[in-house]
């Protein structure tokens, strides 16, 4: 824990500017129970469901990725007016009723207070502590965005060459090792359908006994989803780098990460210790949350987290 505090504290020495107005506990006075609040909704859900972990993880990244971390993902398409959830890539993501949740109850206590970006960054948050991932402190006060809109969602196949990953990681100030931090430690507790991993069932490299397993569950109708994670499905630990480095990964860009020359060392080094994955995942999380954020008097604090306050 003291490891992960002193990374987080690093990090904000590192990237004042990202990190400008955003605070660990900036609803200290203005809404003191959020952060509880928002920890007991999760909690409540996932007593329930342990597959929110990987859901409000991809919610989280998708959102964040196209134009900041500002709940744009959240808003509701409308007639003649599509949004950010009506493409192809956001089609699977799901946990939208715990962000909604979390909001009607922070209504009721701190109206017009508590942002859905910050949401979703809380409920992130404590969704990977209950998966055994990495405790750790995330700043808040950002504000919610004024846009949503399909033709700005550019987010990252299965399939996507390292290269490419690494320039659009890039393109939104995160480096390699935080790549490789955030694909394998979001996919430590992921599920992906057989129409996406069939070309790695094509691939002679990949171990045997696993793909023999994967084509037969493949077989059976409706797209069937797999485990990418097949030894803790359910536990964000650095399992899946092993994994990867014993040609047992499923999708083609974890593969991809244990062979190509700019990486594979550290998917190396995070399968020999669970502890440096947990140390990298926890500062790469708050940094991916820092992503072009609105703060102060830009955008807005959403009364409903799936339409803009004006309506529109």
């Amino acid at each position: 824990m003291r490891s992960i505090t002193a990374l987080f504290f690093l990090f904000c020495f590192l990237a004042p500017s990202a990190l400008a107005q955003l605070r660990s506990g900036f609803y200290g006075r203005s809404c003191p129970r959020a952060e509880t609040i928002v920890a007991n909704v999760v909690a409540n859900r996932f007593r329930r469901d342990r597959s929110i972990t990987a859901a409000l993880l991809r919610m989280q990244f998708h959102d964040c990725f196209v134009r900041g971390c500002d709940a744009s993902l959240l808003i509701d398409p409308r007639p003649g007016r599509p949004s950010e959830k009506s493409t192809g890539p956001n089609a699977s993501v799901r946990g939208y009723e715990i962000i909604d949740e979390a909001k009607r109850q922070l209504e009721a206590a701190c109206p017009r207070t508590v942002s859905c970006a910050d949401i979703v960054t809380l409920a992130t948050r404590d969704s990977v502590a209950l998966a055994g991932g990495p405790r750790y402190s995330v700043p808040t006060g950002r504000r919610d965005g004024l846009r949503s809109s399909p033709n700005d969602v550019n987010l990252p196949g299965p399939t996507i060459p390292v290269a490419a990953s690494i320039n659009l990681f890039a393109a939104q100030g995160m480096n390699t090792n935080d790549m490789v931090t955030l694909i394998g430690g979001g996919h430590s507790v992921g599920i992906a359908h057989c129409s996406l991993f069939q070309d790695r069932l094509a691939d002679p490299a990949m171990d045997r006994s696993l793909n023999a397993r994967l084509r037969n569950t493949c077989r059976a109708p409706n797209d069937p989803s797999v485990f990418l994670d097949q030894r803790t499905p359910f536990i964000v630990d650095n399992a899946i780098y092993g994994e990867i480095r014993r040609q047992r990964a499923i999708l083609r860009i974890d593969q991809n990460l244990g062979l190509d020359r700019s990486t594979r060392g550290i998917v190396s080094s995070f399968a020999s210790s669970n502890t440096l994955f947990r140390q990298r995942f926890a500062q790469a999380m708050v940094k991916m949350g820092t992503i072009r954020v609105l703060t102060g008097r830009s955008g807005e604090i959403r009364r409903n987290c799936r339409v803009f306050n004006n309506g529109r």
